[in-house]
Parts: structure tokens; sequence; C-alpha cells
């Protein structure tokens, strides 16, 4: 885990819990298909994992 991934919001958060919508803005992910680059840190995977079904991740 020392690479940094590429995350892109691919689905909307319209419909989703308080708790997705907040992890979603804490990535930094504001809009759909917007990407952002984070580096690869436990914290980060588990954020990840939780709004999974909302977004696509790339190893760079």
């Amino acid at each position: 885990m020392a690479g940094d991934l590429k995350i892109t919001l691919k689905k909307s958060v319209i419909g989703s819990t308080k708790k997705i919508r907040a992890t979603v803005v804490g990535l930094g992910l504001t809009k759909t298909n917007k990407t952002i680059m984070r580096s690869d840190t436990p914290e980060i995977r588990g954020m990840i994992n939780k709004v999974q079904h909302l977004v696509s991740v790339e190893e760079v």
C-alpha cells in the first residue's frame, strides 16, 4: 500500500444515507464523474469500501 489511488465518483449520492454522503465528501468527491488522487492508506481503503457501490478505483 505505497502507491496512489485514482478514485472516480460514478453514481450520484442522491438517495444515500447521511453517512454515505459524508464519506463521499470526506474523500473529496463532490460531483459525478469527478476524479481525485489519494495516497493508498488503510483509512482511505476503508472509506472506499464503505462507498464501493458508488465509486471506481484504479491503482496508479
